[in-house]
């Protein structure tokens, strides 16, 4: 919630409320139902959104990480207030619990939040099973009718809190991070091929994938993916020159502080990693570890991560993984 700094102890309480004592009205719940289905219907109908999860079960299966977070029709549907409440009182607890506040939050915090949650009995929550990485396919095709192709061509890479995610990080920034990057220019400038394409890295706790994703013309489907896994491979192959190592990360260095400057930014810059990592991390450390990364780091993490085997996940008109 964003407030005025004056109001903070009434936000504090509405939220803390919500968390802890919300009705749950069953009959709001049934009408919120038709909502949900409803924004998954316009998300079915954004390739541009839903190929992520397209790729997602392509990497990771039958299991949460594959899911997508909003759930199936069918859970949405069967979901009762006592769904709510286990959910809640399962995962809800003050070992799993942070509390994030930034901007000018003034005075007595501490005090203020040991009102309101100081009472939470503790319990044991477990842990989330850890993901399977098994072979999977190499092509997934979601068939659609469409006048254009969105697809992600990719790989595993690593989790969140490795040793070489700062050097991953400008791997996909030298790849696909702005209108400079080797993507963008050869896929989009020199070729015609997509009106957007981009590369980024997607980590989480205990897994990860480097890719490449773009929008492209569908009677060219065979260039786009081609030039797309060529782009892949000349940075697996190659040593990415040092001025162009320079300039990543610059863009990657302005792109985290300008996330940095409100209060939103900087709270959930240390929420991530407080909840996913186990300790927050300084602003100041990051950008040393970004510092840090020399031209033979990219090569040998460029090499360990797209140097094997690639992944394509695909939404068109198109039927036959096979093809691909």
């Amino acid at each position: 919630v964003r407030c005025a700094a004056e109001t903070r102890d009434i936000a504090l309480d509405v939220l803390v409320d919500m968390v802890r004592r919300s009705t749950l009205d069953p009959d709001e719940i049934e009408r919120e139902k038709g909502v949900i289905v409803e924004e998954m219907n316009m998300y079915y109908d954004t390739p541009r959104d839903f190929i992520g999860g397209v790729y997602e079960s392509l990497l990771y299966g039958d299991q949460p990480l594959g899911r997508d977070i909003i759930g199936s029709k069918e859970t949405v549907r069967a979901a009762t207030r006592e769904t709510f409440l286990d959910y809640l009182g399962s995962w809800y607890r003050p070992e799993r619990m942070v509390v994030g506040v930034g901007g000018r939050f003034g005075d007595d915090l501490l005090p203020r939040l040991e009102e309101l949650l100081g009472d939470l009995d503790p319990a044991e929550t477990g842990a989330a099973a850890p993901v399977a990485l098994d072979d999977a396919a190499a092509v997934k095709v979601h068939t659609k009718t469409s006048d254009q192709a969105h697809l992600i061509v990719g790989a595993r890479s690593y989790p969140l809190g490795h040793p070489d995610r700062y050097v991953l990080q400008l791997v996909a920034t030298v790849l696909g991070g702005g209108m400079s990057s080797r993507l963008f220019t050869e896929v989009r400038e020199r070729r015609g091929l997509a009106y957007y394409v981009f590369g980024t890295n997607q980590g989480y706790t205990d897994a990860g994938s480097l890719y490449a994703q773009a929008g492209v013309d569908i009677a060219r489907i065979d260039d786009a993916v081609s030039t797309i896994v060529a782009e892949l491979r000349t940075i697996a192959g190659e040593p990415v020159p040092a001025d162009e190592l320079e300039k990543a990360r610059s863009f990657a260095k302005g792109r985290f502080v300008l996330q940095l400057e409100s209060p939103h930014g900087t709270t959930m810059f240390g929420l991530r990693r407080e909840v996913l990592l186990g300790a927050a991390e300084e602003p100041e450390d990051v950008l040393a570890g970004l510092d840090a990364v020399t031209v033979e780091d990219v090569q040998r993490v460029a090499a360990d991560v797209l140097g094997g085997r690639l992944r394509l996940a695909l939404i068109g008109p198109f039927d036959d993984p096979g093809r691909f």
